[in-house]
């Protein structure tokens, strides 16, 4: 008498910030998984509601170190593996079909993926965006943890495979959408130079970042190759390297600038007790 192996679950952990545009069809792409887990992270708009709608199951958390929303995850899940994807990521069948086909058969215990990137509605495929690889299946008892606030990376003991077909990411979706993530992470990584010991930015830093970031994506990573889209993108990125060092003088300024707000207000005060 055969005994029938088990066949392993897993669950799909979606990590989403007011996206209530896109939660739908990205818990639609999961059904194949065993649980859908929506870990919402302090959204302000219909997320969680229309999450919960669709079955998934919403745990609310919220904290500015990615890495943290991720490790959360690991604590409300039972299943032998783990699937990560952010609300505005697109699993194909085919996909679906590769992960699924690995870790039932695979030796390998973290499943990464290409990624290929949409921006403003296009395919990219230069500017440094075709190297886009990310590890997001693990099996749950080899995952460890994540690391990094701004750009979080798993850890976990093992080996990794590569699959073949692409994960979607539909990102940038507009020059405003662009703006607000802008001024979501940008402050993030500008605290992490300031820890990090950066040294003083002047004016010309400031110019020289920005041009070699332009530089580096648009020309010597090809990023002309994709259109006027692809300079749009590289731009974007340069001016997205200036507002961090921007941001990095600010935080180097002594006194700091509430101090000197804070100065400003006094000696009105001054003033008007004087004046009476």
């Amino acid at each position: 008498m055969t005994t029938k192996l088990k066949r392993p679950t897993i669950t799909a952990v979606i990590i989403a910030k007011n996206e209530e545009q896109m939660i739908d069809v990205c818990i639609e792409t999961l059904r194949w998984c065993d649980e859908i887990l929506v870990i919402d992270n302090g959204s302000t708009d219909a997320t969680a509601k229309k999450a919960e709608a669709l079955g998934a199951r919403v745990i609310s958390f919220s904290s500015h170190s990615f890495a943290r929303v991720r490790e959360e995850a690991l604590k409300h899940t039972e299943t032998d593996w783990i699937l990560y994807i952010d609300a505005d990521e697109r699993v194909t069948p085919i996909l679906a079909k590769e992960i699924a086909v690995q870790i039932e058969t695979g030796a390998a215990v973290a499943i990464s993926m290409k990624r290929k990137n949409y921006f403003l509605g296009h395919p990219f495929s230069y500017g440094g965006w075709q190297h886009d690889v990310v590890t997001r299946a693990f099996k749950a008892s080899a995952l460890s943890g994540w690391k990094g606030e701004i750009h979080e990376s798993p850890v976990w003991s093992g080996d990794e495979v590569v699959l073949q077909s692409f994960l979607l990411h539909f990102t940038h979706r507009s020059v405003v959408d662009n703006l607000k993530k802008s001024a979501e992470w940008t402050p993030k990584e500008a605290r992490a130079f300031i820890e990090a010991g950066n040294a003083p930015v002047t004016f010309k830093t400031i110019l020289r970042k920005g041009f070699m970031e332009f530089w580096r994506r648009a020309f010597r990573d090809a990023g002309y190759k994709d259109g006027t889209v692809g300079l749009i993108e590289s731009l974007i990125q340069a001016i997205n390297r200036m507002w961090v060092y921007m941001q990095v003088w600010e935080l180097q300024q002594k006194p700091s600038i509430p101090e000197r707000y804070s100065h400003l207000e006094e000696e009105i005060q001054k003033k008007w007790k004087r004046e009476s």
